[in-house]
């Protein structure tokens, strides 16, 4: 059901992140050729992030991005999940869950799992809640280059 992003997923791929971004999942409109960056590194497996193909009966139905760093706060490793993606008609039939199990059992060492949720995404924020995660009281704050 899952897997490692490959070449032959390219098309694919650029074609849920253009509708990832192009949906209210998102605060702001990303430049294409970030897509493309994306997919390189995935290709040359850096290891800061890692892109992961959601599949059914062989068929990609989605994708999840993972980046990775380290926390004082927590002692150890966090998974930050960047991005999951699952395409329309296989939106309520348990993708999400099965990817965030997934992923706690790719990196049982992992001391935090977070991710990021506009707050008008009230479906993603009660899956969220039922997988245990609670709001962090930080405020974020970006400042880009």
């Amino acid at each position: 059901m899952f897997r490692d992003l490959q070449e032959r997923d390219k098309d694919v791929f650029l074609s849920m992140v253009k509708s990832f971004y192009s949906s209210e999942a998102v605060s702001s409109p990303v430049e294409p050729e970030n897509f493309e960056a994306t997919f390189k590194a995935a290709m040359d497996k850096s290891p800061f992030m890692r892109a992961l193909m959601i599949e059914h009966e062989g068929k990609p139905v989605g994708y999840g991005l993972l980046s990775f760093t380290y926390s004082n706060e927590v002692g150890g490793m966090v998974v930050l999940a960047e991005e999951l993606y699952i395409t329309e008609a296989y939106r309520g039939k348990g993708y999400g869950r099965e990817f965030f199990a997934f992923i706690e059992r790719e990196y049982p060492k992992a001391r935090r799992f977070r991710l990021e949720v506009m707050q008008g995404n009230t479906k993603a924020i009660r899956l969220y809640e039922k997988l245990g995660y609670k709001p962090l009281e930080y405020r974020q704050m970006v400042k880009n280059i």
